[in-house]
């Protein structure tokens, strides 16, 4: 994989650029620090705006050869005017528009008069946008290595301050690189065991990892995890991550995944058909570790904890039958009427344990775990069902805030009945209709006295549209949402 080492931050343009990127609303008057010293430009620009149709409207670009006598080779500008006047200028998405207009040639970003933290964002964006997932590639692209050694500057008068920012905004962009990384993997290399190597290296930056194997594992009593991936050669494993930031009193906030390495359905195998996305059925666990690498990486103030389960389903000989009945840690039995209902046994043992050993503020899960949340709300938000308004709130909150999107979803007594059992305490699944709402309302028998909220991320995790800044399959869904809730709400 590649993607920009850094962005740096000027009070003006410094070295030889090849190229200018910078920004202009419906007046077409260029940053007075681009123009300063450079009194034709202005000219040029409208000139050629003017012959062109731009009109400084968001969504427009217009990319121009320079005139002779300038220090750099083109000149792109990027309309700025909304023709929503309630819609703010969006520097996240600004920034992965301009690394999408440029080619591998270093370049400056002029940005005038722009705050610090619109800077910071536009660099987010940036660094965002030129991420790809080549690193099986044995024929490189045209634009493969230029990628690495692309050098951007941003220029703005608020240069200083932008750079303190953007260390915290790098940091949360490095958790979702990390977390489309391991989404984007095949599953003969990210195997459980080695999802588990990965997450020990988030120990250099102060988390503490602990990887509970299916010794550990069958002795506290997680038989319904454990079920899920006895037909694998892989072994199970739950990866505990504790980040410490805050006051030695205060409750941990609690993060789970679910962690299916690969799911071919089991004995309820799936078709064959478009089965090489579930490669990506850990959207949830690579979430959570994403989140905990942007939370270390940025020193958050709070105490976090990260819990995710890593299992295979396949159908072998010692695989779990539809029919089967286990209990769980919670002692509650279930029956297994489908065994492609696999990440809900995950998660009922990994939230009845984090509930248990950590005693956390909240608990809130994630988990690419239903087809159904696509076929209810498609690929720009996620499912998210919760016991608790204040708590689902916040979640919303923080979508808006990162452009990490959720709705939530209802839970209601009247499902139960879909998921009641003849033979045990209840079943797997509760058939086709509802799927999504009764996949929540299962995991909600496994959760007590805590504020929860369960995010269904099928449609956003692998596989979603592309966007200004993100052109990879795998999209590093629920790290910067997370981020945001724990940033806004929770930091002393």
């Amino acid at each position: 994989m590649s993607h920009l080492s850094d962005v740096t931050f000027h009070k003006k343009i410094s070295g030889s650029p090849k190229i200018v990127v910078t920004v202009c609303a419906d007046d077409l008057a260029l940053p007075a620090m681009l123009v300063d010293g450079r009194a034709d430009l202005q000219a040029f620009f409208e000139k050629a705006a003017g012959a062109t149709g731009f009109d400084g409207t968001h969504g427009k670009t217009i990319n121009l050869v320079t005139p002779g006598g300038a220090e750099f080779d083109r000149l792109i500008v990027l309309g700025l005017t909304s023709k929503d006047d309630d819609d703010a200028t969006n520097w996240l998405n600004i920034g992965g528009q301009m690394m999408g207009a440029l080619s591998g040639d270093s370049a400056s970003i002029v940005l005038g008069e722009v705050a610090a933290a619109d800077m910071s964002s536009c660099a987010k964006g940036l660094y965002l946008r030129s991420y790809k997932f080549n690193k099986y590639k044995t024929k490189e692209d045209d634009d493969k290595s230029k990628v690495k050694s692309q050098k951007i500057g941003i220029v703005g008068v608020a240069f200083e301050e932008a750079k303190k920012l953007w260390t915290t905004d790098r940091a949360v962009a490095d958790g979702t690189i990390f977390a489309r990384n391991l989404v984007n993997e095949p599953a003969n290399i990210l195997t459980t065991t080695e999802f588990a190597e990965r997450l020990k290296e988030l120990g250099e930056l102060g988390v503490d990892v602990q990887v509970l194997d299916e010794k550990a594992l069958g002795k506290i009593g997680m038989h319904a995890l454990l079920g899920v991936g006895q037909g694998s050669a892989m072994p199970s494993r739950v990866v505990v991550m504790r980040w410490n930031g805050g006051k030695a009193k205060d409750q941990p906030l609690a993060f789970v995944g679910k962690g299916v390495v690969f799911d071919t359905g089991g004995i309820s195998i799936k078709p064959a058909g478009g089965m090489e996305d579930m490669k990506g059925d850990m959207g949830g666990a690579a979430a959570v570790s994403g989140l905990m690498k942007a939370l270390a990486g940025r020193k958050a103030k709070a105490n976090v904890v990260g819990i995710v389960g890593l299992v295979e389903n396949m159908p072998d000989g010692m695989a779990q039958r539809p029919g089967d009945i286990v209990t769980s840690l919670s002692g509650q039995t279930i029956e297994i009427i489908n065994t492609d209902a696999e990440g809900r046994l995950v998660l009922a043992d990994l939230l009845w344990y984090t509930e248990d050993t950590f005693k956390p503020k909240f608990m809130i899960n994630l988990a690419t775990l239903t087809g159904a949340i696509i076929v209810a709300l498609g690929n720009d938000h996620a499912g998210m069902f919760s016991n608790s308004d204040d708590l689902s709130a916040k979640l919303s909150m923080a979508g808006e805030a990162s452009e990490e999107l959720v709705w939530r979803m209802p839970l209601s007594k009247s499902y139960d009945k879909l998921i009641d059992s003849k033979f045990a305490d209840m079943k797997n699944t509760g058939g086709r209709w509802a799927g999504s709402v009764t996949a929540g309302q299962f995991l909600k028998r496994f959760v007590r006295d805590v504020d929860w909220a369960h995010l269904d991320i099928a449609g956003t995790a692998m596989g979603s549209p592309t966007t200004d800044i993100s052109h990879s399959w795998g999209s590093g869904f629920g790290v910067a949402l997370l981020n945001q809730l724990v940033a806004d709400q929770y930091e002393n």
